[in-house]
């Protein structure tokens, strides 16, 4: 395994240190290197917290900033962040209105934010949103229900915009619960995922084979399958998730074309052009588009299709301000 690092044991913590130091006009570190926070708070305002295992870059970290997130915890190769963490980061960036955590739908992530939110209610108010976007974990029946993957990024920008705008706390979790429920997402892998700390991969295809329904932890999906043209490929994510979202009267879409890791810009723009096609002829015409690696799995290659069906209100929280390391537009 060769890869740019010094140690799997250091990797993290001098990656994390490489961002902050690269982004320093929209993050610091919090206190201990804890957490990492925006540079200005804004008291008075809800502050969003998320966070989750390494490896994602750039969710979480990226998104930190104005019109998104006041914090992230970065934790170590997919693997939660500690409620210690988390705690740090609540004290770091309630500024009075509270916090609302933004937290995605695995095991470890939900035991530790629910931890932190116990141990630390008592002096803050708190709240939670769980995403869980993902398709292919509702198809096999795993777990706590669907894990959340790149949907994340559409409710924490969305809900960063709201708390710009002085909305409560708990107006803000309706927000967000309405949003987890109009957003779907679903992947496909042409390699696992080589985890530093073991340098094995995670799961190993031949040359003509591919993975539906991975997740971002390099878990397998639902189907290995004989590798396609890439129409039948993105066809089949856009159809399985088509079949498992309502649209309802007023609402429009945003698609959401995210790359895994490995996969070049020139191939992921393919896969929006073939994604859009089928969607708008399923009568849903695209209104906003993101194109991009933003929510990854080290250095798997694959990528993953996201459908958000949004109101109005919301769009105009899509297309207001952003000022982060991954996210930035006026």
């Amino acid at each position: 395994m060769k890869k740019f690092m010094n140690t799997a044991k250091t990797m993290v913590a001098e990656s994390v240190e490489g961002f902050v130091r690269a982004h320093d006009a929209f993050v610091v570190f919090g206190a201990e290197r804890k957490c990492i926070r925006r540079r200005h708070l804004t008291s008075g305002k809800v502050a969003l917290i998320s966070g989750g295992g390494a490896g994602h870059e750039p969710m979480h970290i990226g998104f930190v900033g104005q019109g998104m997130l006041d914090a992230a915890c970065v934790g170590h190769i997919f693997t939660s962040p500690t409620p210690s963490q988390i705690i740090a980061a609540i004290e770091e960036t309630d500024t009075g209105a509270g916090c609302l955590l933004v937290v995605k739908n695995y095991d470890g992530d939900l035991m530790n934010f629910e931890m932190a939110i116990e141990m630390a209610g008592d002096r803050h108010s708190l709240d939670m949103v769980v995403v869980s976007d993902d398709i292919e974990t509702s198809r096999t029946g795993e777990g706590r229900g669907r894990r959340g993957v790149a949907g994340t990024l559409i409710v924490e920008k969305i809900l960063g915009a709201a708390a710009e705008r002085g909305m409560s706390l708990a107006a803000l979790k309706q927000l967000g619960e309405g949003l987890n429920s109009r957003i779907r997402s679903m992947g496909v892998a042409l390699n696992g995922v080589t985890v530093p700390q073991t340098e094995r991969s995670t799961f190993s295809l031949g040359s003509g084979e591919m993975e539906m329904g991975v997740g971002i932890h390099g878990e397998p999906g639902h189907a290995r399958q004989s590798f396609a043209a890439a129409d039948a490929i993105i066809g089949h994510l856009c159809e399985t998730i088509a079949d498992d979202i309502t649209v309802a009267p007023g609402t429009r879409a945003l698609l959401f074309v995210n790359g895994l890791g490995g996969t070049p810009p020139a191939e992921l723009y393919l896969a929006y052009n073939s994604a859009r096609r089928f969607i708008e002829e399923k009568s849903m015409p695209i209104e906003r588009s993101l194109v991009g690696t933003y929510v990854t799995s080290l250095d798997m290659q694959g990528l993953s299709v996201t459908l958000a069906l949004l109101t109005d209100e919301e769009l105009s929280l899509w297309d207001a301000p952003v000022a982060t390391a991954a996210l930035h537009w006026p």
